[in-house]
C-alpha cells in the first residue's frame, strides 16, 4: 500500500489564499480548508490502519516483590 500524501503543505497555501477569485476569463471557486482537514484526517487514519501492530504495544508487568 502507498503512503498517504502529507496535505499539510497544501492546507496551508489554502489557508493564506483567496477562497473565491474572478477575472475576465471566469472564476475558479477553491474547496473550503475544513474539507481538505477532514480529508488529511482521514488519510492518516487510513495510514496507521494499514500497520496493525503500530499503535498495539504488549509489555510484561512484573510488580515489586514479587516471585
Amino acid at each position: 500500500m502507498s503512503a498517504a500524501p502529507d496535505l499539510s503543505s497544501q492546507i496551508q497555501s489554502l489557508a493564506n489564499s483567496p477562497a473565491e477569485v474572478s477575472g475576465d476569463a471566469g472564476s475558479v471557486k477553491q474547496r473550503p480548508v475544513s474539507e481538505l482537514i477532514e480529508a488529511d484526517r482521514y488519510l492518516a487514519s487510513k495510514a496507521a490502519i494499514a500497520n496493525p501492530l503500530k499503535g498495539l504495544r504488549f509489555a510484561k508487568i512484573k510488580p515489586p516483590g514479587s516471585v
